[in-house]
C-alpha cells in the first residue's frame, strides 16, 4: 500500500487520488453483498444490485440537475461516453463544430467519421489563454451543422468555456450541444437544463472521486442515439433489436456494479462538500501555485492569467529543459507526481504554442493542501537554478 504522506500527488486531472475512504468501503460492501447481475434476475441479490445502479443515477441526476435519472447511462469512462454521443448521433454528410482545445477523445472519433462517413468538421480557434470567440463560433455554423461539441475545461490550459452561451448558440442553429466534462464534473457547477446541454460526457474517476472504469453520458430525453454496443440487456430479450427503453438501450452487457457503488459514494462526498466550495478551494490553490511560479526565472505559464477563472490545472515549462525530464526529476528527487507531455490534446498545444515538447501539468484535487503546492514551487525553483 502506498504511503500517502510520502507522495505529493498533483495529477488529479488524470485521476483523483487518494479516494475518500467511503468509496472503498462502498465497493467492498457491494462486492461482499449484492454483487449479482443487475436487471438479470428477480431474486433478491439481483434486485439489490439494480438498486445500487439506480441510486447512483439518482445522485448524479441531482448533481447535474437532470430531471429523469434514467437519462444517465453508465459507461466505462468519458472516452466511451463521447464515442457513444458522437457516433450515435452524427450521420454521413453532417457538419459538426468543435474547438481547438479538444481532447483526442473528441477529435479522433470526429476524424474517424470524417474519413469513413464524410462528416464535415470545423475546429474553432482559441487564444493562448484557451478563450473562444463566440462570434467565430456563430460564423462556423452551416445549414448541415447538427452538433456543437466542446470541452468544458481544457485539460492543458485549465480555461473554462462559456457553456451557457455556447448552448444558446447551438440551439439557435437547431444543433445539439455535447459537452466533455472530463475536467469539470464534480469540481465546477453543471446544470444541464440551465446550460442547454443535450449530451454530457463525464468520468467517474476524476472530480467525482470514484474508481477507474466508471463514467457516464447524460442523453436529453428528446434524443435517440444509435447504441455503440449491441447485446444483452436483460430486457426485451425476445427482440432482435436493442430495447428502446432507457437506460437499457445503451448499457449492453454486465454493469460494473461494484465500481458504480464506489462512484455513488464519491458523488455523496461531492454533494456534501458542495461543488461551488470545491471549485473555490481548488481555484485558490491554483492562484498560490501561479503566484509562486511566475517569478521563477525561466518558467513560462500556460492558460488563464492570475485572478481569472480556471479549473485546478496549471501547466508550465522551464525554458531550455525538457518537460518529461522535469516531471521525472520531480518524482525522483521530490516525490511529486505531475504529468508531462502532450496530454492527448495536440490541438491545445498548437493553440498554446507548445507543440514541440509539450508541457508539465500540475493539477490539484479536493484534498490538496497549500503546503503541497508550495513544495512544488520550491522544487521548481531548485530545478531552475
Amino acid at each position: 500500500m502506498l504511503d500517502e504522506k510520502s507522495i505529493i500527488y498533483l495529477d488529479h486531472a488524470a485521476t483523483s487520488w487518494p479516494k475518500p475512504p467511503e468509496v472503498g468501503k462502498a465497493m467492498l460492501n457491494t462486492l461482499d453483498g449484492p454483487a449479482a447481475n443487475p436487471g438479470r434476475g428477480n431474486y433478491g441479490m439481483a434486485l439489490q444490485a439494480g438498486r445500487v445502479l439506480f441510486k447512483a443515477r439518482t445522485k448524479l441526476a441531482k448533481l447535474f440537475n437532470v430531471s429523469n435519472p434514467n437519462d444517465i447511462v453508465f459507461t466505462s469512462n468519458t472516452t466511451t461516453a463521447l464515442n457513444l454521443a458522437i457516433k450515435g448521433y452524427l450521420k454521413p454528410g453532417d457538419h459538426v463544430i468543435a474547438t481547438m482545445i479538444e481532447h483526442n477523445s473528441v477529435r479522433r472519433p470526429l476524424e474517424f467519421l470524417k474519413r469513413t462517413q464524410g462528416v464535415m468538421v470545423d475546429y474553432v480557434a482559441v487564444n493562448a489563454q484557451g478563450e473562444v470567440d463566440l462570434d467565430e463560433v456563430r460564423d462556423a455554423f452551416r445549414p448541415q451543422t447538427r452538433m456543437l461539441v466542446c470541452s468544458h475545461s481544457s485539460n492543458l490550459l485549465g480555461s473554462i468555456l462559456p457553456i451557457e452561451d455556447l448552448g444558446q448558440i447551438a440551439h439557435q442553429h437547431d444543433a445539439v450541444f455535447l459537452v466533455d466534462a472530463a475536467q469539470t464534473a464534480g469540481v465546477f457547477p453543471i446544470d444541464v437544463q440551465q446550460m442547454g446541454i443535450d449530451l454530457l460526457a463525464f468520468p467517474g474517476h476524476k472530480g467525482l472521486l470514484g474508481p477507474q472504469g466508471t463514467g457516464g453520458l447524460y442523453i436529453a430525453s428528446k434524443l435517440d442515439l444509435e447504441p455503440l454496443l449491441h447485446g444483452g440487456t436483460g430486457s426485451q430479450s425476445e427482440e432482435l433489436e436493442q430495447p428502446s427503453v432507457r437506460p437499457d438501450r445503451y448499457e449492453a452487457g454486465t454493469a460494473n456494479t461494484v465500481g458504480i457503488a464506489g462512484l455513488a459514494a464519491g458523488v455523496d462526498v461531492i454533494l456534501k462538500q458542495g461543488v461551488s466550495n470545491i471549485y473555490a478551494r481548488e481555484w485558490q490553490l491554483t492562484q498560490v501555485l501561479i503566484e509562486g511560479l511566475k517569478d521563477i526565472q525561466g518558467v513560462t505559464l500556460l492558460g488563464p492569467n492570475l485572478g481569472k477563472p480556471r479549473t485546478g490545472i496549471v501547466s508550465f515549462n522551464l525554458i531550455g529543459r525538457d518537460a518529461a525530464e522535469i516531471a521525472f526529476l520531480l518524482d525522483r528527487e521530490f516525490s511529486i507526481a505531475v504529468r508531462a507531455g502532450y496530454h492527448c490534446t495536440p490541438l491545445g498545444h498548437q493553440s498554446a504554442g507548445t507543440s514541440e515538447g509539450g508541457a508539465v501539468r500540475a493539477s490539484v484535487g479536493y484534498d490538496t493542501t497549500i503546503e503541497e503546492v508550495r513544495s512544488l514551487v520550491s522544487a521548481i525553483r531548485l530545478l531552475a537554478n
